[in-house]
């Protein structure tokens, strides 16, 4: 029976299906890995891979294994955190999702914190749309999700913080003036329920499309196209924290003259936050929330 190494060896060529880039991450030779996948696949008693030209490809019984061994590995890592969560150190890895806007601007100080307090505790993170994050909670690929908007979850759900959308501009500085302007409103690539926000705000009060309009893949892109002065933008008070005195920032209301705002949650399942280093790290997010409204 093949052991854990192998069954990582095996990982690892699936997710790479190239020798060469797989010997690399593996740090051994290609004749080396190469020499072990012929025996790995005796052990098999099939042929798991075949070579190309353009790289590797799985056989129907290396599909088969491979589903195997992910599952074999999912469940060592469950093992290996429950032996570290009867520690009394506060160890093991630490899987995050979030979403990319709360990554780039809210969790690296966060995560400063955190990883200064438990240096023995090793981060894996991913960031990606909220619809990506709920995706790998709901595969059990991460202990934490963090999302944008109102989430339907059924697990632990704690509110980190209430964000106000602005409307930004280098010279408009009342909504009305979008409808005067050639200049093209700059949007930027998400998920659908925060285009839904802008355009249930834009369409109550324009009751028309803008005049000219730009999408481009990430925020941090539109913030920074808006900030020269190339077209306005609607942007998250996150986002602006750094805006300077020459861009004005005009409040997004809703029918009640309240501001339009997008929560910002923390979701996992039960059984995540009874790790240790899931728990801390939650203490430690309600701190840091609760620090920042004193200031």
């Amino acid at each position: 029976m093949s052991s854990l190494s192998e069954f990582q060896l095996l990982a690892v060529l699936a997710q790479e299906m190239n020798m060469r880039k797989a010997s690399e991450r593996l740090f051994v030779s290609q004749p080396a890995l190469s020499q072990r996948l012929q025996t790995i696949e005796k052990e098999w008693g099939a042929k798991l891979f075949i070579r190309s030209q353009k790289g590797l490809s799985l056989t129907p019984a290396g599909e088969l294994v491979i589903d195997f061994v992910n599952d074999v590995l999912k469940k060592e890592e469950k093992v290996r955190e429950a032996i570290y969560s009867l520690q009394s150190d506060v160890s093991g890895t630490l899987r995050i999702a979030v979403a990319s806007i709360v990554g780039q601007n809210w969790l690296p100080e966060v995560l400063k914190k955190f990883v200064d307090k438990y240096p023995q505790v090793k981060i894996s993170l991913m960031t990606g749309w909220s619809s990506e994050i709920l995706k790998c909670l709901y595969e059990d690929q991460v202990h934490i999700g963090i999302i944008r908007g109102t989430p339907d979850w059924k697990g632990h759900k704690i509110h980190l913080f209430k964000d106000p959308l602005y409307l930004v501009d280098r010279e408009i500085n009342k909504p009305e003036q979008v409808l005067n302007t050639d200049r093209p409103f700059i949007q930027f690539k998400s998920d659908s329920n925060y285009y839904q926000v802008i355009q249930d705000w834009w369409m109550r009060n324009f009751k028309t499309s803008p005049k000219r309009t730009v999408v481009v893949d990430q925020i941090e892109t539109c913030k920074q196209m808006a900030f020269n002065g190339i077209g306005y933008a609607i942007l998250p008070a996150i986002t602006l924290t750094k805006a300077g005195q020459s861009i004005f920032k005009i409040p997004l209301l809703d029918e009640n003259n309240e501001p339009v705002a997008r929560d910002t949650w923390l979701l996992g399942y039960e059984s995540s936050f009874q790790l240790k280093q899931v728990q801390a790290f939650v203490d430690l997010v309600k701190e840091h929330i609760s620090d920042s409204k004193d200031q």
